[in-house]
C-alpha cells in the first residue's frame, strides 16, 4: 500500500509544479491585482500575439499607469484606498450587490450535495430493497463487490452519463439558472414519484421500475444542480472575489455532502431496530427518507431563485464591473477583455 501511495503522489506533484508555471489569468491581474503591465503581458502570451502588438499595448498599459491610470478608473497609486477597488469582500457594498448572489450559490450547492451524497449511501439498501442485492451474509465479498457494481454501473448508464451531456449540450441555450431549477424540480418529482407509492415499487415485479425512476433521479441531478452548481459561481462575481466566492460555495457543498454522508445513512435505517445494519440505531426509513429529501430538493429550488443567469454575457457585466470601469472605458486591457 506504500507503493501504491507513492504512485499516487505523484500526479499531484506534476499538477503542482505545473500550476506554479502558469501565469495568474490576465483578467484577474487586470481586475483584482490592478497590474495593467503584467496583465497586458499575461494577455499576449494567453492568445500568442505577435511581439508588435504585444508591445504596443504594453506601451499604452505603461502610458495609463504614467497618468496615474488603473483599471478601473483613476486613481494614486500611493492611495490603496483609491485603485478603483470600490468595496472589498464582506463590506456592506458586497453584501447589497452580491450577498444575496453568494447566499444562492452556497445553499443550493449545500442542499444540492445533502441530496446527491446521500443517494449515493444508500444505494445498498435501495438495490436491496428492490432484490437486485440478495443478502449481504448470502455473498462473499467478491460477489457483493460484483453486484453492487453492477448495480451502479446501470444508474450510472442510464441517468448520470446522458444527464452530463445534455448539460453539456443546452448549457450556453437554455441558460444555467434554467438547468438548475429544471433540476431541481424533477428531483423533487421523482423523489416524490418513489416515496410516496414505496410498497409498490418494491414489490418483485416492479423492481426494475423502481430502479429506472432512481436512475432518473441522477439524470435530473446531473442535467441540473449537480452540473451547475460549480460553474455559476464562477461567473457570477468580480474578479478579485471570484475565487474566495467560488470557495465558500464549494465548502457549503462539502458541508452538504458531510450532512449527506453522516445523517441520511443513519436515516435510512429500517425503523424497526431489528432489520437496521449491524452497528446502526433504528432511523426513519427509506421512504421517509425520500420524502425529507423531496423536501431539500424543494428549498434548492427556491433558492435558485437568488442567483441570476450569467448566460450570454460577459463575466464584467454580469458582476457588475462594467459599471465600476465606466470611466475607464478606453482602457486597453479592459477592451480586450470585454
Amino acid at each position: 500500500w506504500r507503493i501504491v501511495l507513492m504512485f499516487g503522489a505523484l500526479p499531484i506533484a506534476f499538477t503542482y509544479y505545473w500550476r506554479m508555471k502558469m501565469p495568474e489569468t490576465p483578467h484577474y491581474t487586470a481586475l483584482g491585482a490592478m497590474n495593467a503591465g503584467k496583465a497586458s503581458e499575461d494577455f499576449s502570451k494567453l492568445l500568442v500575439m505577435n511581439n508588435n502588438n504585444s508591445n504596443n499595448i504594453i506601451e499604452q498599459v505603461q502610458a495609463v499607469d504614467q497618468r496615474n491610470d488603473v483599471v478601473c478608473g483613476a486613481a494614486d497609486h500611493d492611495d490603496d484606498d483609491k485603485k478603483g477597488i470600490s468595496f472589498g469582500l464582506f463590506s456592506k457594498m458586497f453584501a447589497r450587490r452580491h450577498g444575496l448572489h453568494l447566499l444562492g450559490t452556497a445553499s443550493t450547492w449545500l442542499l444540492l450535495d445533502v441530496s446527491y451524497f446521500s443517494q449515493n449511501l444508500f444505494q445498498k439498501e435501495i438495490f436491496t430493497a428492490v432484490g437486485w442485492l440478495p443478502a449481504a451474509h448470502t455473498m462473499g465479498a467478491l460477489d457483493e463487490l460484483f453486484n453492487f457494481a453492477r448495480a451502479q454501473t446501470l444508474v450510472a448508464l442510464c441517468g448520470l452519463i446522458p444527464g452530463y451531456w445534455i448539460t453539456v449540450i443546452l448549457i450556453d441555450i437554455i441558460g444555467r439558472v434554467t438547468i438548475q431549477l429544471i433540476g431541481f424540480f424533477f428531483m423533487t418529482v421523482f423523489m416524490l414519484a418513489l416515496a410516496i407509492p414505496y410498497h409498490h415499487w418494491i414489490q418483485k415485479h416492479n423492481s426494475t421500475g423502481f430502479v429506472v425512476m432512481y436512475a432518473l433521479t441522477f439524470f435530473f441531478a446531473n442535467f441540473g444542480p449537480n452540473s451547475t452548481t460549480f460553474i455559476v459561481p464562477a461567473e457570477i462575481f468580480p474578479a478579485r472575489f471570484r475565487s474566495t466566492c467560488h470557495g465558500i460555495s464549494a465548502a457549503a457543498g462539502k458541508a452538504g455532502a458531510i450532512i449527506g454522508a453522516f445523517g441520511f445513512l443513519y436515516a435510512a435505517q429500517d425503523q424497526d431496530k431489528s432489520k437496521a445494519d449491524p452497528g446502526y440505531p433504528a432511523g426513519i426509513g427509506i421512504k421517509n427518507t425520500l420524502f425529507l429529501l423531496a423536501a431539500v430538493n424543494v428549498l434548492g429550488l427556491l433558492f435558485t431563485f437568488l442567483v441570476p443567469e450569467p448566460n450570454g454575457r460577459s463575466l464584467e457585466e454580469i458582476s457588475g464591473e462594467i459599471e465600476e470601469c465606466e470611466s475607464n472605458k478606453s482602457n486597453p486591457i479592459t477592451d480586450q477583455f470585454n
